[in-house]
């Protein structure tokens, strides 16, 4: 109820009904005057109702009919000019233009007529000064407090824009956080999951044919299905920490990087590829984005290897160079000859966009060789 009582076209109604009263009523009373000068009264008044629609054309209006009033008719006895020289109407729209959202010409231009409109009604009447005094006073308090109005409205509009973009910025990291976490999830799983499957379907054969190695296999099941659990805990131990549920964020380790790239080298070991690696330049401390990304590119790599390729050996290569890394597995399989780009594949490229460097996958004959250069100066 009180939403609409306050509504912008009532408060207008009742502003224009008080300031028409306010203009029209001391040109009929005590004296009545000409009837074009009810006529100019009308048009200092009414035209407010329209102010917020066009306040520059009906300013012009209001200012041409007060002024015209001020010199035409003579001062009413005893008190009556003073009445005559409050221009309700004026004010009412000086308000406005102040408060309204106008460009600078337009804003120049309307300063510039309210100026003159004010000096032809003063100057030609030849008013004395305390009739400056107290109209320009008036004039000038109501253009501050538009100004003031415009002011708290803008700081509202900048509030309201500011919190926007939080959100919109909390959303994006949210995004972005649910990406890296299917993406290291898609790693994890497809990785150890698939180690431990090639394990489970030799161990037989193994236990078979040569059970002195049975509990290697076991064992590498076992370390794969371990290095899974552990990684896994971190992510969902970073879910739990996004989810604001209250409390501090459990205290998380680091994502495996480089430095796990002989066990994880080990693993692929295991599962019986033949697997070198070579490491050229001088190891440096890697921005952690860029450290997690290389190990998963390795580890993607090896997964599609075993998992798909078919391959008895893999060369990893790694090059520090002055401001780039270069990792680059390859593998003899026949992963080059139907290359089909999967969810691992897709991870692998975005990790690498996200890190700023660029990502390759040359088909060979035989074998498949994933390169990655990586910024890191």
């Amino acid at each position: 109820m009180r939403a609409s009582i306050l509504s912008p076209s009532r408060a207008d109604v009742a502003i224009t009904a008080v300031v028409t009263v306010m203009t029209v009523t001391p040109v009929l009373v005590p004296y009545r005057q000409p009837w074009w000068a009810v006529a100019l009264a009308v048009l200092m008044s009414v035209p407010v109702l329209w102010r917020r629609r066009a306040v520059l054309p009906v300013g012009a209006v209001v200012g041409c009919a007060t002024t015209v009033l001020a010199i035409a008719v003579e001062p009413l006895p005893h008190s009556g000019a003073l009445v005559l020289l409050l221009p309700y109407g004026v004010l009412v729209c000086t308000y406005t233009f102040a408060a309204a959202d106008l460009s600078r010409a337009r804003r120049a231009g309307g300063v510039a007529g309210l100026a003159a409109g004010v000096a032809v009604s003063l100057v030609v009447p030849q008013e004395n000064l305390e009739t400056y005094r107290y109209l320009l006073t008036a004039i000038v308090a109501a253009y501050a407090l538009g100004v003031s109005a415009r002011a708290r409205r803008a700081g509202r509009e900048a509030e309201r824009e500011r919190e926007a973009r939080v959100r919109e910025e909390r959303a994006a990291a949210v995004a972005r956080e649910r990406t890296r976490i299917a993406r290291d999830m898609h790693d994890i799983v497809t990785h150890s999951v698939g180690l431990m499957v090639i394990q489970a379907e030799t161990g037989p054969l193994v236990a078979r044919d040569h059970p002195e190695k049975a509990e290697a296999v076991f064992e590498a099941i076992a370390a794969a299905g371990r290095d899974a659990i552990g990684q896994l805990r971190l992510i969902l131990g970073a879910l739990r920490g996004s989810e604001g549920l209250g409390g501090p964020a459990p205290a998380l380790g680091p994502q495996p990087g480089l430095d796990a790239l002989p066990g994880l080298l080990d693993n692929a070991r295991r599962a019986g590829l033949d697997v070198s690696a070579d490491v050229r330049g001088e190891p440096r401390r890697l921005p952690s984005d860029v450290d997690v990304a290389a190990y998963r590119i390795v580890q993607e790599a090896l997964t599609n290897t075993i998992r798909h390729a078919g391959a008895s050996t893999v060369r990893v290569r790694v090059r520090w160079s002055g401001d780039t890394l270069e990792v680059e597995v390859a593998d003899d399989g026949r992963g080059g000859r139907e290359l089909q780009e999967g969810h691992g594949m897709i991870g692998m490229r975005e990790r690498v966009t996200a890190c700023g460097g660029r990502l390759a996958v040359r088909p060979g004959n035989p074998g498949l060789t994933v390169a990655a250069t990586l910024p890191i100066g």
